[in-house]
């Protein structure tokens, strides 16, 4: 039995469709349950929730709702009680507590922020990315970029940190055009 090219097309384009269909259910699937989890946090509500761990994911699932400026309530009530965690559970809800902020353009609540989960975890590359990015945003450069520079000394392969230092490298090695100053517009 011999298939021809017809046949042959329905065939790849119907294994192209299951596994799209297959990705679709699964996003599906993911964000059914970050609503579920977002509902049942809603109706525990804030006041009900006592732990830095509970208070992390809830404020986990509120960015990516996008609702920062809940997130950054919830972020602080985790940081009032998260004195009996570890470094780097501290790290993590400071750098999450930055992020909100900087989601906010409140780049220098941000940066403090994002100090303290440095403090708490110094080798942590995520709230260093973090901390230079909210630094070349208020047009600190050279800091951007000495920050950029650590997160390579921790992790030489980091994408983020290659990416923008090469970035801030071109922009630092940047002169404007001095051609003839009578021409053009």
């Amino acid at each position: 039995m011999e298939i021809s090219s017809f046949q042959s097309y329905l065939i790849i384009l119907f294994v192209v469709l299951i596994i799209i269909a297959i990705f679709v259910f699964r996003q599906f699937l993911r964000t059914r349950k970050e609503e579920l989890n977002f509902v049942q946090f809603e109706q525990k509500g804030l006041d009900a929730l006592t732990q830095a761990s509970e208070l992390y994911e809830f404020g986990s699932v509120q960015i990516k709702k996008r609702l920062y400026d809940e997130a950054t309530k919830t972020f602080l009530k985790a940081v009032e009680v998260y004195d009996n965690e570890p470094a780097e559970a501290k790290a993590i809800i400071e750098n999450a507590l930055g992020f909100s902020y900087a989601a906010q353009n409140e780049f220098k609540k941000a940066i403090k922020h994002y100090n303290f989960a440095i403090k708490s975890l110094p080798e942590y590359p995520v709230a260093l990315n973090n901390l230079a990015s909210a630094q070349q945003r208020l047009l600190e450069y050279d800091l951007a970029y000495e920050t950029y520079q650590k997160v390579l000394l921790i992790d030489p392969s980091n994408k983020t940190a290659l990416k923008k230092t090469k970035e801030l490298e071109k922009r630092n090695d940047y002169t404007p055009y001095k051609g003839l100053k009578d021409k053009g517009f």
